[in-house]
């Protein structure tokens, strides 16, 4: 089985601005990043698709044809917490030095770590590789392509942020060929 994750596309939020789980706008070039996103994705087939509850996501499947995509909250973006929609140089928590230290095991105030994260993926490609279908596209964030990388073994959880994924681009795997997490985090490229 297949599966195709699509990053939405660019947001409308000031550079700097910590944003996870926020519901943050789309750039004013929407419609145009869209069609180019949609033209990316023809003739790929699609058995199901899924989507993150999140507007950005929700809205770039739609307008690519998959307006009843099922919504899946273990695909959205990381969950900031209390840092959420606070420009970085900005936040003042004490713990914030320590989480960029290890951003991996720790998690932001009131909010997630990466690892948390990655298990909340790892348990969606478990459950949907099970599905009887041959290709399924997933309308998602970058943390959350980053996590399905880790799971299919392409990168160490450490460099999951050290190469571009940029807006509306599109990665594919081939489910079948990667074992199954069941541990709930975990590094299938060891």
């Amino acid at each position: 089985m297949k599966i195709t994750f699509i990053r939405h596309t660019s947001v409308d939020v000031p550079p700097g601005t910590c944003y996870g789980w926020s519901d943050v706008p789309l750039a004013p070039t929407f419609t145009e990043e869209a069609r180019h996103v949609q033209k990316n994705l023809t003739g790929m087939n699609f058995d199901r698709v899924y989507t993150s509850p999140l507007t950005r996501c929700r809205r770039l499947a739609a307008y690519c044809g998959y307006p009843h995509a099922i919504p899946d909250s273990r695909l959205k973006e990381m969950n900031f917490g209390e840092w959420e929609m606070q420009a970085w140089e900005t936040i003042r928590d004490p713990h914030l030095q320590d989480w960029f230290e290890d951003w991996l095991h720790l998690p932001a105030t009131g909010g997630e770590s990466f690892e948390d994260q990655c298990r909340r993926v790892a348990a969606f490609l478990d459950e949907v590789r099970c599905l009887p279908a041959r290709h399924i596209g997933v309308f998602t964030h970058r943390g959350t392509i980053a996590c399905a990388q880790i799971y299919a073994g392409t990168v160490q959880p450490g460099d999951a942020f050290a190469s571009d994924i940029p807006y509306g681009s599109t990665l594919t795997f081939d489910l079948s060929l990667i074992p199954p997490c069941r541990d709930g985090y975990c590094q299938n490229g060891k």
